[in-house]
C-alpha cells in the first residue's frame, strides 16, 4: 500500500519533511514547492544514511537551508538543471557553532554520500542515492562569475 505524503512526516529522529520544503523563492514566486510521495521516500533515505547518523556525530542540530525544490522553485534560484535537490536526494545545510571544514571531513570520512560539496564557504551540500552513491567531494568557488567545482580526494584543510 502507498504511503500518503502526511504518513512521510517524521524522516528519521530528529528530521522532519517540513523543514525539507521551505523555499524563500517558492514562496515569493507563489510556487508549490510539495514533491511526490516517492520524492519522500529519497529524504528518508539521506535522514536515514547521512543526516541522521551526522547529528548523531555532532551532538547538535543540523539547520536543512535547502531541501527538496521542485522544478519551478529549482529554476528560480538558477538551480542545475539535473540537480538532485528535485528529486529528494539532496540538501544544503549548516550546523551553527561548527566550523564547515570539519563538518565535510566528518562525512568524507565516515558516511556514505553521493556528492558531499563544500560550497563557497558557506554551506554543505550532500546527496544520497539509494541504487549507488558515486563519492564525489568537491569544493565551489566562483571564478569570473561562474560556479566552478574542484575536485576533492582527501580531508580538506583548515585555511
Amino acid at each position: 500500500m502507498e504511503k500518503l505524503l502526511s504518513d512521510w512526516q517524521v524522516l528519521s529522529e530528529n528530521f522532519n519533511l517540513d523543514e525539507f520544503l521551505i523555499s524563500q523563492a517558492a514562496e515569493r514566486l507563489g510556487y508549490d514547492n510539495t514533491p511526490e510521495e516517492w520524492m519522500c521516500f529519497f529524504l528518508s533515505e539521506l535522514c536515514d544514511h547521512v543526516l541522521q547518523p551526522l547529528r548523531e556525530i555532532v551532538g547538535v542540530p543540523i539547520i536543512i537551508i535547502s531541501g527538496y525544490r521542485s522544478l519551478e522553485a529549482n529554476a528560480a534560484i538558477c538551480g542545475s538543471h539535473n540537480s538532485q535537490h528535485m528529486e529528494g536526494k539532496a540538501a544544503d545545510f549548516i550546523i551553527p557553532g561548527m566550523d564547515l571544514v570539519n563538518v565535510f571531513n566528518i562525512i568524507f570520512k565516515n558516511l556514505p554520500y553521493d556528492q558531499l560539496i563544500y560550497e563557497f564557504g558557506k554551506w554543505i551540500h550532500v546527496s544520497y542515492d539509494v541504487e549507488e552513491n558515486r563519492k564525489q567531494a568537491m569544493i565551489s568557488n566562483k571564478v569570473a562569475g561562474k560556479t566552478v567545482y574542484e575536485r576533492v580526494t582527501k580531508e580538506l584543510k583548515k585555511s
